[in-house]
C-alpha cells in the first residue's frame, strides 16, 4: 500500500534527523566531524552484520562486485566526507541546502535508469522542496556545528557533491533491493566506505557521553534508519522517496529546539511549511499506481 511506503520513508526521515543532533553531543565531547562519521559507520556495520549473519542473508554474487565498491565509496567515503568538508567551509546551513539538491538528482538520474515519469506534480513538487529546504536551512539556528562564516566555491563544490553522492542511496537502492536484503547489502558496503574514512580520522579519547552518541547514531540513525528507509523504497518511486525523507531537516530543527532551544526565523518556519506541502502534495497525487511493499528483510536468498 503506498501509504505504508511514505510512513516508512517519513519514520527514516525522523531517525536520519536526529543525526544532527547527536552528532553535535559527540563533537561537544571533543570528537572531530570525520571521527563522528567513521564511529557511525563501523559500529553500524556490527549492527548490520550480526542482522545478516544471524538471518543467513550474506549472499554476495561476483558480477555485483564493481557496483558494490562503487557505492561503498560513493555512498559512504565521498558522501559522508564531501558533506562534512561542506559543513566545515561552508556552514551547516549552507551544506544541508546543498545536500537536499538530491531529489533533483534523483528526478534526473530515475529518468535515465529507471524510466521514470518527471510529471507535473513532481517538478512542483521538487520546487517546493528545495525552496522549503533552503528556508528551513538559512532561517533557523544551526543544529550540527554552529560554524558560521564566509562561503566559497569550494563549499559549494563539496556540498553538490554530497547531494550527488546522497541522491545516489535512491538508485543503487532500487538497483539492489530486488537480490539483496538491506542487512546483507550493508554488510559490504560500510567495510568498503570506512575504509576509505580511515587514513583521515583523527582518534581521540572518548566519554561515556560520547560513545552513547556514537552508538545512538549508529544504531537509530544508521541501522534502524535505512532498513526501514529500503522497506519504504520497495513500495514508492525513487522521486516521491526522495522528496518524501526531506523531511528530515525539519524534524532535526525541531529536535534541536526541544533539546537546547533552537529555533526558526520567520523565513524557516516557511521553508517548514513547503517541505510539508511536497509531500502532502505527492501522498494526495492520485497519478501513482499502487505497488506491493515489500518486507525490510526481502530481497536476499540465505547463502
Amino acid at each position: 500500500m503506498k501509504l505504508r511506503g511514505y510512513a516508512l520513508i517519513i519514520a527514516a526521515a525522523a531517525l536520519w534527523g536526529m543525526i544532527g543532533p547527536f552528532s553535535r553531543l559527540a563533537l561537544e565531547e571533543g570528537l572531530a566531524p570525520l571521527e563522528v562519521a567513521f564511529w557511525r559507520g563501523l559500529l553500524a556495520w556490527f549492527f548490520f552484520a550480526a542482522h545478516a549473519g544471524l538471518t543467513k542473508q550474506v549472499r554476495f554474487e561476483k558480477q555485483d562486485a564493481p557496483a558494490i565498491i562503487f557505492f561503498g565509496i560513493i555512498g559512504v567515503t565521498l558522501f559522508f566526507g564531501s558533506y562534512q568538508m561542506a559543513v566545515d567551509r561552508g556552514g551547516v546551513a549552507m551544506a544541508a541546502v546543498l545536500l537536499y539538491t538530491a531529489p533533483a538528482w534523483v528526478a534526473l538520474m530515475s529518468g535515465v535508469f529507471f524510466k521514470e515519469k518527471i510529471t507535473p506534480v513532481k517538478t512542483v513538487a521538487l520546487v517546493l522542496t528545495l525552496v522549503g529546504v533552503a528556508g528551513v536551512s538559512s532561517g533557523g539556528a544551526d543544529v550540527a556545528s554552529g560554524i558560521r562564516g564566509d562561503i566559497d566555491f569550494s563549499a559549494v563544490f563539496w556540498g553538490l557533491l554530497a547531494g550527488f553522492c546522497y541522491a545516489l542511496y535512491y538508485i543503487f537502492g532500487k538497483h539492489f533491493s530486488s537480490r539483496y536484503s538491506t542487512p546483507n547489502l550493508f554488510l559490504y558496503i560500510l567495510p568498503i566506505g570506512i575504509t576509505g574514512l580511515l587514513p583521515w580520522v583523527p582518534f581521540t579519547p572518548k566519554t561515556l557521553k560520547a560513545w552513547s552518541a556514537l552508538l545512538a547514531n549508529a544504531f537509530l540513525c544508521t541501522y534502524v534508519a535505512y532498513i526501514v528507509y529500503y522497506a519504504g523504497l520497495k513500495c514508492l518511486e525513487a522521486t516521491r522517496a526522495a522528496i518524501t525523507a526531506t523531511l528530515e531537516p525539519v524534524i532535526a530543527a525541531l529536535i534541536a529546539y526541544l533539546w537546547w532551544h533552537e529555533y526558526f526565523t520567520v523565513r524557516g518556519y516557511a521553508g517548514s511549511f513547503l517541505v510539508l506541502a511536497a509531500v502532502l502534495l505527492m501522498i494526495l497525487d492520485s497519478s501513482v499506481t499502487h505497488e506491493k511493499c515489500g518486507s525490510p528483510y526481502d530481497g536476499a536468498a540465505s547463502g
